[in-house]
């Protein structure tokens, strides 16, 4: 069976590694069809900011075998690597050139994955937008800061794309642009090679089109067989928060419809109260990731602090307010905070959490509301988001999903059979 090379862009990570194994396409077939769609699209919504097709004809002709051979990736522009240019979305680093790849991209090239190029960051992986577009409405944020890996998975300019997640920066714009967001547990992918911000932290994750996709590129880059679907019934606890006084019109409303639906196919869904130490860790977060970041950023804003944006500047500044006691006194809480975590898993096996505040904001001057994110990254616990509904103006609206620590092949298994609601790709 012959399939067309304008449909390629639209099948499943099994359904290309499929093909490929029956010799329907080649891996050089592949990649050239999402090539084009990165001509075709990438004026617009400005998702890759490097890219070269002879090299990744190359690396395709040259795969390695592997659980992932022939697959096409993208790269987010804070992760280092030898065969592109890494600019941390900073114009200090133009032109900046790595000698080594990451330790996540030799992950990928080792398993025959075929790296296409880089994506667009917000600056060092902060607030600060990138130019990348929302594929589903041009003039509405992508999210941030893996801006340009939603926009480009979303675009089916790649089948997946490396992002990375300090706060929210993951989750959130995979739903924004209506796909898939993993932010594993911290450790999954290793860090090696990444510009770091907040180094307790940052986590390497993936966005691809659905958790399908997730879970076929997750389990894939480690050298696994993907994980099946769970079947059964599953203790869900729907948690809320303080944060929820910051969701936007219909996210409530989107999430107590979800809840029905599980309750239809059989799960038991309770409504939690978030446990005091977990809140205090919210609120506290911003503030730790404040004193981290004026470390890590040290030398930019030693030798360039003029090429730092003003919304940075004004962040490492606060960094200046939270003294080394109080920084010690927040990683403990940290730990009380986890121990609280543990303590509901004692009881349920997911918890369920908005991803953001509702749909992506309009303008390009804002990535959103990163707050969602937060306490799962701190805690280290994983996550994962998907589109479950459309939102007032027609853009998705989604959940997210968050597991035990190093649970990571559970919440891939058990959201595989859960309802997911994707806006389609043409």
């Amino acid at each position: 069976m012959s399939i067309a090379q304008d449909l390629i862009h639209t099948l499943s990570i099994a359904e290309l590694s499929r093909a490929m194994e029956l010799g329907e396409l080649s891996p050089e077939a592949v990649t050239q069809a999402f090539l084009d769609r990165i001509e075709e699209l990438n004026p617009e919504i400005l998702a890759f900011v490097s890219w070269d097709a002879q090299r990744a004809l190359e690396a395709a002709r040259s795969a390695a075998p592997g659980l992932l051979h022939g697959i096409p990736y993208a790269v987010k522009d804070v992760i280092d690597t030898a065969g592109y240019p890494t600019e941390y979305g900073s114009p200090i680093y133009k032109g900046h050139q790595p000698h080594l790849d990451a330790a996540c991209v030799e992950m990928a090239r080792s398993n025959g994955a075929v790296l296409l190029g880089k994506v667009a960051t917000g600056e060092f992986a902060t607030q600060t937008p990138s130019a990348a577009r929302n594929p589903l409405r041009l003039s509405h944020t992508p999210g941030g800061s893996s801006s340009g890996s939603a926009a480009a998975v979303a675009g089916g300019m790649v089948p997946f794309a490396f992002g990375t997640q300090t706060t929210g920066s993951i989750v959130r714009p995979a739903v924004y642009c209506g796909v898939a967001g993993f932010k594993p547990t911290f450790g999954f992918f290793p860090a090696a090679g990444l510009k770091l911000l907040s180094p307790s932290q940052d986590t390497i994750g993936l966005i691809a089109r659905t958790v399908d996709d997730i879970a076929q590129a997750a389990m894939g880059l480690h050298g696994q067989a993907t994980v099946p679907a769970a079947p059964g019934r599953f203790r869900i606890a729907v948690l809320q928060s303080r944060q929820w006084d910051y969701l936007r019109s219909g996210m409530a409303d989107a999430i107590d419809a979800y809840v029905r639906k599980l309750e239809q196919a059989g799960h038991t869904v309770t409504y939690l109260r978030m446990p005091e130490p977990m809140e205090i860790a919210t609120v506290m977060q911003p503030r730790l990731f404040m004193y981290e970041a004026r470390r890590t950023l040290g030398n930019e804003l030693r030798d360039r602090p003029e090429k730092l944006s003003p919304r940075l500047q004004a962040r490492l500044a606060e960094g200046l307010t939270v003294s080394f006691d109080e920084y010690m006194a927040m990683r403990q809480q940290v730990r009380a905070a986890e121990a609280a975590l543990y303590d509901l898993f004692d009881q349920v096996d997911l918890i369920l959490y908005p991803p953001a505040a509702g749909e992506a904001d309009e303008g390009l001057e804002s990535a959103g509301d990163a707050r969602f994110g937060a306490l799962w990254s701190l805690l280290h616990a994983p996550s994962l988001s998907f589109p479950i509904a459309d939102g007032p103006t027609g853009l998705p609206l989604g959940a997210q999903f968050i597991a035990r620590p190093a649970h990571d092949t559970q919440l891939l298994a058990m959201t595989r059979s859960l309802p997911q609601y994707y806006p389609s790709l043409s």
